[in-house]
């Protein structure tokens, strides 16, 4: 592992630009104190005028927003070197900074949402500098009708330190507590079996290996299922409970109206998906067909179809391929991706003590920084592209929109990422010199659909029949839970392969299912990213406009609206069906090209 000092400055972030010495640090930490002494003032009195109300709302504002610098600087410089202890200070100290703020902004939301709307009106027409916040204002109110009584809310806030530990129990429990025993690996030495080398082994060419690691790694979640059944229920009547306090149909309604997001887009893609399962049923029959075994088994789905891929892409050969598939979006776009290929967004090698894995970070008043760890592999050429999707789709949305209007939300936010990615994926295709490489593009692209949008589905569709129990105020039993799953399993696998009785308690070990409804976003987003680039490929007339001002949307638009200025309407079944129809073509251009 490279020290940082041996890597090429060109190729590390530039976090000059935030702060060149501590000094300025230090006075935006200084100058967050006096705004949020400055706020306090404003608790009894936001309200009773149209100044009050809008130097509040502004306040607040400057304070997050300087905050947000803070938070950036601190971690991109801590994930550079984790070992850092200045950093790690620094870190400690912005996170008290902000547990400040929450302290004494704790009225400015309740205040709002206690203002008639007629007064609101009122404070509007008094100070005409409000409507710059009109959205913050709305997305306040939105929850008016969820908002309790003064003394209802307090109740609720003072127990929030005792609820959402599912989670956390969960992880403890399964990475510290659970002992799987020994199996042996392609060699035949003895290997101890976690959660952590799990995966290794159950993509093993070995049968009799992945075979082992199967069993052994359920046999142990076996003996827990009762432990598991209970904090799985736990969480769900902790999210039932809460969503009936708040006044929402269900637990699952509450999740997706903080993204105002309808039921109809939840249920539209179990239907779809149901709809066209056969695609998923070809696959396993492919997958089936190239190991050339009688019967694939549930231990089988994840070894490999291609062989051996050991292509090299390096950094700078990427840096070109990247540069000829997005030029399709227009002179603004690739003029800011080679901003960001030249200017130091990137920190782009593995060094010692740096963070692992890939993100799009920064903050308003920052780059959208990308943190890499290249390492000459297809992956690392597409995880550049997808961080890429994600810092452009900042750039754009914070570029044209005021700081308050600039956040997308989490539902539309793998849209712009999983673009580039297919459309690398694409470009690949179309550029590619053996067969190989074209089968392993093609094989990503089937695992991608395949893991993506039917497996998530599935997770999605278990979470809504469970939370639909609890609703009925049904127990939730480790039998109930372990039937339920394993006839999902039935289902999306198909007569293709044979579900093996362990199955039923993989529900145990999937970390989504310990807290909130999130797992249905992966496919939908896959699903809209899917038609963007179908439009685009097919010449459409205005995909490229649309697409890029659905990137300007910010957040002055819900995710279901911004969508639509992309051509991509979630709450239509067609959008999930042809994305699905698409997986269908790669699987056949795959058996074209074997």
């Amino acid at each position: 592992m490279r020290e940082r000092k041996d890597i090429d400055e060109k190729y590390t972030w530039n976090l000059e630009v935030i702060y060149s010495n501590l000094d300025g640090f230090n006075s935006d930490y200084d100058k967050v104190k006096k705004l949020i002494e400055k706020l306090s003032k404003y608790e009894d009195s936001m309200i009773n005028n149209s100044d009050n109300f809008y130097n509040t709302i502004c306040l607040s504002l400057e304070i997050q927003r300087i905050i947000e610098k803070l938070y950036s600087y601190t971690n991109l410089s801590f994930d550079l070197d984790t070992s850092n202890n200045e950093c790690q200070e620094l870190c400690e100290k912005v996170s008290n900074l902000y547990s400040d703020y929450v302290k004494i902004s704790y009225f400015v939301v309740p205040s709002i949402l206690k203002c008639d709307k007629l007064l609101i009106d009122k404070f509007y027409k008094e100070e005409s500098r409000l409507k710059e916040y009109e959205n913050v204002i709305n997305e306040i109110y939105r929850y008016k009708d969820h908002t309790l009584s003064d003394k209802e809310e307090k109740i609720l806030s003072s127990i929030s330190k005792i609820t959402g530990n599912a989670y956390d129990t969960y992880e403890l429990f399964k990475d510290c507590d659970m002992s799987f025993g020994k199996i042996k690996n392609e060699m035949g030495k003895s290997i101890e079996l976690n959660n952590s080398n799990y995966s290794l082994y159950i993509e093993s060419k070995d049968r009799s290996v992945r075979k082992s690691a199967f069993k052994t790694l359920y046999k142990e979640y076996k003996k827990y299922s009762n432990t598991f059944a209970s904090l799985l229920s736990a969480n769900m009547k902790e999210l039932t409970t809460m969503a009936r306090l708040s006044n929402y149909d269900s637990a699952i309604a509450r999740s997706l109206y903080a993204d105002d997001i309808s039921i109809q887009v939840y249920d539209n893609l179990i239907e779809s998906v149901h709809a066209n399962i056969t695609y998923l049923y070809e696959y396993y029959k492919l997958k089936k067909e190239i190991l050339g075994i009688d019967e694939l088994h549930l231990y089988d789905i994840y070894v490999p179809i291609v062989g051996d891929y050991d292509k090299k892409y390096s950094y700078e050969e990427a840096k070109e391929i990247i540069l000829k598939v997005l030029s399709v979006f227009g002179e603004e776009y690739i003029t800011k991706v080679k901003e960001a290929l030249n200017s130091r967004w990137i920190d782009v090698y593995p060094t010692k003590n740096k963070r692992t894995g890939g993100y799009s970070g920064g903050s308003y008043d920052t780059y959208p920084y990308i943190l890499l760890n290249y390492q000459d592999e297809y992956n690392d050429m597409s995880t550049l592209i997808h961080e890429m999707g994600h810092s452009m789709h900042s750039y754009y949305s914070r570029k044209y929109n005021t700081y308050q209007d600039s956040q997308y939300r989490i539902f539309a936010a793998e849209v712009a990422s999983t673009v580039n990615e297919l459309l690398l994926s694409n470009y690949m295709l179309e550029h590619s010199k053996s067969k190989e490489e074209k089968l392993f593009i093609l094989n990503n692209l089937m695992e991608l659909y395949k893991a993506t949008i039917y497996r998530q589905t599935m997770f999605a569709e278990f979470e809504k029949k469970i939370s639909g129990m609890i609703d009925c105020d049904e127990a939730l039993t480790a039998d109930k839970l372990s039937s339920i799953y394993y006839d999902l399993n039935k289902f999306y696998f198909g007569n293709q392969v044979v579900v093996d009785d362990e199955i039923k308690y993989e529900w145990e070990r999937i970390p989504h299912f310990y807290y909130d409804f999130y797992v249905y976003q992966y496919a939908t987003g896959l699903s809209a990213a899917t038609i963007i680039v179908k439009n685009i490929k097919d010449g459409k007339d205005g995909a490229i406009e649309n697409y890029i001002e659905f990137l300007k949307c910010g957040g002055k638009r819900s995710p279901i609206d911004s969508l639509m200025i992309a051509g991509v309407d979630l709450t239509d079944k067609n959008v999930i069906e042809g994305a699905l129809l698409e997986f269908k073509k790669v699987i056949d251009m795959y058996r074209d090209n074997m």
